[in-house]
C-alpha cells in the first residue's frame, strides 16, 4: 500500500461508524449499508489529490451509493411477503450511556417506527430529510450532494418534512419508563396472563411482524390490545420451550426484545412507548434479517 493510500485508511477510520448511520438510515438494511460504507472507503483510495473535507466528500458518496440501492431495493419491496420492516440494530444489554439529547435523537431517529416512516418517501425525499433533519446539512450542501438546485432541495425537504410530520411516531424519552413497559409486557407473556399484558397495551396499539414468508408471522398489522396480546399469548404456548429465553436489549437505539432457541437468535422485537403504554410492536423474525444482528451478539 502506499503511502498515500495509508494515509487515506488512517483518515477514512474516524468517519466510518458515521457514515454507516448515514447509510443505515437511508437503507435499513445493515449489509447493504456496510457495503456503501466500503465502497466509499475504495473510492477514497482512488481519489486523486488532496481532500480537504473528508467526510463531505464521503457522505455524497455514501448518499449517491444509497440512492442507487433505494431503487432498486423499491422493487423488491414491493412484493415482499407481509410487512417490510428494517434489519434491526441491537446490542445485548440495554443501558443509560451517552449525552441524554443525544440519545433521544438516535431514539427517534434510529427507532423502527421512524424507519417504517421513512420507508414511505421517495429515495430522494428520504436522503434530503435525513441529510438535513438528522445530520444538519444545510440546503446548498445539499444541493451539491445530491447535485439538484437548491430551490429543488427545499422543495424535497418540504415535502419529506410533511409526510413525516404527519406520522411521526411519538414516545416516551426516559429510558427506564421504556424498560418498565417492556418487563410488565414479558412478565405477562411469559405468565400467560392476558388481562396483565392487555393492561400494558395503549387502545390503539399497533403489532407489525415480519417473516419475510420464510418463518411464521403475520401478514398484516395486528391492531388494538386483545388481538395482540392474543398472538403473543399464542405464540408462547406454541413456542416457548425450556430452550427458548428472552433477553432485555437495546434495539434500534431504544428498548426492546431478544427472544433465543437455544443459541439461534429467533425473533428481535422492538416497541415504541408512551405515557408507560407500548404503543408499537415491531417483530422482526426473517431468518436473513437477523444474521447481522446474531453475529454481533
Amino acid at each position: 500500500m502506499s503511502t498515500q493510500a495509508d494515509a487515506r485508511a488512517e483518515a477514512f477510520e474516524p468517519h466510518r461508524a458515521y457514515l454507516f448511520g448515514v447509510a443505515y438510515r437511508l437503507l435499513g438494511e445493515v449489509a447493504a449499508a456496510e457495503d456503501a460504507v466500503q465502497e466509499a472507503f475504495l473510492r477514497l483510495e482512488r481519489a486523486p489529490g488532496d481532500l480537504r473535507e473528508p467526510r463531505a466528500w464521503l457522505t455524497t458518496v455514501v448518499t449517491r451509493l444509497c440512492l442507487d440501492e433505494l431503487r432498486s431495493a423499491r422493487a423488491r419491496r414491493e412484493v415482499y411477503v407481509g410487512p417490510w420492516l428494517p434489519e434491526p440494530i441491537v446490542s445485548a444489554v440495554s443501558g443509560d450511556t451517552g449525552d441524554p439529547a443525544q440519545r433521544a435523537e438516535d431514539v427517534e431517529s434510529l427507532s423502527m417506527a421512524m424507519m417504517v416512516v421513512l420507508e414511505s418517501l421517495s429515495p430522494m425525499e428520504r436522503a434530503v430529510f435525513v441529510l438535513r433533519e438528522v445530520f444538519g446539512y444545510d440546503y446548498a450542501e445539499l444541493a451539491a450532494m445530491l447535485d439538484k438546485t437548491e430551490a429543488a432541495v427545499r422543495q424535497l425537504a418540504h415535502r419529506a418534512r410533511e409526510h413525516v410530520q404527519a406520522r411521526r411516531p411519538r414516545f416516551d424519552h426516559d429510558d427506564e419508563r421504556r424498560r418498565e413497559a417492556v418487563e410488565r409486557f414479558l412478565v405477562a407473556t411469559l405468565t400467560g396472563d392476558i388481562e396483565g399484558l392487555m393492561a400494558t397495551l395503549s387502545e390503539d396499539a399497533v403489532l407489525l411482524s415480519d417473516g419475510g414468508g420464510v418463518v411464521q408471522a403475520a401478514r398484516k398489522p395486528i391492531l388494538g390490545p386483545d388481538r395482540i396480546a392474543r398472538f403473543f399469548l399464542g405464540l408462547a404456548a406454541k413456542y416457548m420451550t425450556p430452550a427458548h429465553r428472552a433477553e432485555i436489549a437495546t434495539v434500534n437505539g431504544s428498548v426492546g426484545l431478544l427472544l433465543w432457541d437455544g443459541e439461534r437468535l429467533d425473533s428481535v422485537i422492538g416497541f415504541d412507548v408512551l405515557d408507560g403504554l407500548v404503543v408499537r410492536v415491531h417483530a422482526v423474525r426473517n431468518p436473513a434479517k437477523l444474521a447481522a444482528a446474531s453475529a454481533r451478539l
